[in-house]
This record gives C-alpha cells, sequence and structure tokens, in this order.
C-alpha cells in the first residue's frame, strides 16, 4: 500500500491528477479505475475521482494483484506492421472487434495476440485487454499499438493522454464538403435518446477533429482525417453532425452502402510516435484495404 499526505503547495488538485502527479506509472484512467474500485481513499474514505484533495489529506492506493487472464489465445491471422519486444503494431481488418465484451467473446484481436505474443503482454489493460492502449472501432481498419509490457503501456498511454501521439485517418463521406481544410471542436458525450450510441453534447468531453479534403467526386469526398482527442466514435459522430456521414457506417446514418459493401469507409491509416523506450521517432502506415481501394477505384471511373 502507498500512502502521501497532501502538502500545501499541492492543495486544489483533482485526486487522480494528484495521483497520477505522486505516481507515474498510474495513467489517469488508471487512478480513476482504483478510485471507483475503492482502492484509492482519502482519509479512509472513498471519494469521487473529481475530489479537490485539501492540506494533510491522507491519501491511501492499494494497487490490486492483476488477474488472471482467462482468454484462450486463438490462431487467427493478423497483418503486422512493426514488432519489437516492447510494442506489436497491426493493420486490424474491419469487422474484427479489439478485444472481448458481450456478444463477442472471442475471435477477437486480444485472442489473436495472445496466440502470437505468448506471454509477453502488458497487464495493465485488465484481464480482458491485455496490451490494449487504444481502440478501433469493429468496423474501422487500421493501426492499432499493443503493448508487450507493462512500462511501455503507461509510456504510450501518457503520449496519447498528452496528444503527442499523431493519427491519421482516411474516410468516404457522403456529400461535398466545400472547405478544403476544416476543424470540428464540439463536445461528445452519451446520447440522451440511444445509451449505445455517443452524440455531441452540451456537456461532453472535449473532442476536436481535423478534417482535410483529398478528392471531391460527384456525391462523396474523402477526407485525411487528424485528431486531437479520442473520444469514442468521435471521428463518425463529428462527421455525421455535420451532415457528411462516413459511407457505411449503420449507426450514425442510414448505413446504406451503394457500392455493395458491408462495413464502413474509415481507415487509421497512420501513426506518429516516439517510441515508449528508445525515444525513436515511429513513423507507420498502413494501406488502404481492398474493398476501400476498389470503390474509390469505381468512383475514378465516373470521372
Amino acid at each position: 500500500m502507498l500512502e502521501y499526505i497532501v502538502s500545501k503547495q499541492e492543495a486544489g488538485n483533482r485526486l487522480d491528477i494528484y495521483i497520477t502527479q505522486k505516481d507515474k506509472e498510474i495513467t489517469r484512467t488508471s487512478a480513476q479505475r482504483l478510485i471507483e474500485e475503492e482502492n484509492i481513499l482519502v482519509n479512509d474514505k472513498k471519494q469521487k475521482a473529481s475530489y479537490k484533495v485539501q492540506e494533510n489529506d491522507k491519501i491511501t492506493i492499494q494497487i490490486p494483484e492483476a488477474k488472471q487472464i482467462e482468454l484462450k489465445p486463438q490462431d487467427i491471422p493478423i497483418d503486422v506492421i512493426y514488432e519489437d519486444c516492447d510494442i506489436i503494431v497491426v493493420n486490424k481488418p474491419k469487422g474484427m472487434v479489439v478485444h472481448p465484451a458481450n456478444g463477442n467473446p472471442d475471435g477477437t484481436l486480444v485472442n489473436a495476440i495472445l496466440s502470437k505474443c505468448k506471454d509477453s503482454l502488458s497487464g495493465i489493460g485488465g484481464e480482458i485487454r491485455p496490451g490494449i492502449v487504444h481502440r478501433l472501432d469493429k468496423d474501422t481498419s487500421g493501426l492499432l499499438i499493443v503493448a508487450k509490457n507493462d512500462k511501455a503501456h503507461v509510456k504510450m498511454s501518457e503520449q496519447i493522454k498528452n496528444h503527442e501521439v499523431k493519427k491519421t485517418y482516411i474516410a468516404l463521406v457522403r456529400g461535398i464538403i466545400r472547405e478544403n481544410e476544416a476543424t470540428i471542436n464540439m463536445p461528445i458525450g452519451r446520447s440522451k435518446t440511444d445509451r449505445k450510441k455517443m452524440a455531441v453534447v452540451k456537456n461532453g468531453k472535449k473532442a476536436i477533429t481535423h478534417i482535410k479534403v483529398l478528392k471531391r467526386y460527384d456525391k462523396y469526398t474523402l477526407l485525411e482525417i487528424n485528431i486531437e482527442t479520442g473520444r469514442t466514435h468521435q471521428i463518425r459522430v463529428h462527421l455525421s453532425y455535420i451532415g457528411f456521414p462516413v459511407v457505411g457506417d449503420y449507426t450514425y446514418s442510414n448505413g446504406k452502402n451503394e457500392f455493395g459493401v458491408i462495413g464502413q469507409c474509415l481507415h487509421a491509416k497512420a501513426l506518429d510516435f516516439k517510441h515508449p523506450i528508445t525515444q525513436k521517432e515511429m513513423h507507420l502506415e498502413a494501406p488502404l484495404p481492398q474493398y476501400f481501394k476498389e470503390i474509390l477505384e469505381k468512383l475514378d471511373q465516373k470521372e
């Protein structure tokens, strides 16, 4: 158990932020989970993550033992773009769930990674998310970083939290966007009408999406997208909200795909980041999936 006494200079900080400042190995997300599970107490009492610590508060931290992973490794082919002893970067296909959840107990990227990496995965992500430092939606293809050890996991999580990882996406949307470049800065939170969906809401979390037009077609626009924040479904929610939904998105539009392909035209094309251990500047790319290329070829032929 760890124990801290809040100094006068530290008073006024949120509890979750205070924890990350005192222990660099604990991310803010991990701190919030520990607080919720009552593994972090203030003066031996539970407090919310937003609690403002006071001078002389006694903060105790109990780090629970890592849960035994009950997942079974599955020999599922995965496209590895980069791998070393600390991280593995894969090109996730559309239709593959990143980690198990209700309705998807297996056949996930985590099952495939467990088979490939055996015991060399970070356990910080929790029982069903070993090594996972960020996510992609089921029907979004492209690059995903997986940590092989806890140190790499912590360092990568810090980069993501500090917006130091540049994520570049390619999307085909319905409609013609007139501006060559634009920034969408609209808060995102849980939809009040459908709890399974996200939405632009007044009291949501800050969400910033930068878009750049690569090509305009008759009824569509091809975009390059960079996101400063990583809210759930951020790109899809933002683009749908401004009237240009992603082609094939069944959740935030009618899902119609006039090209005969099931799945959305959204691909995580590139990642720029510092290697979590060596600090080497990394730039990795994944080519567009075949179905996406074929759609663009059809549009090019119509011109």
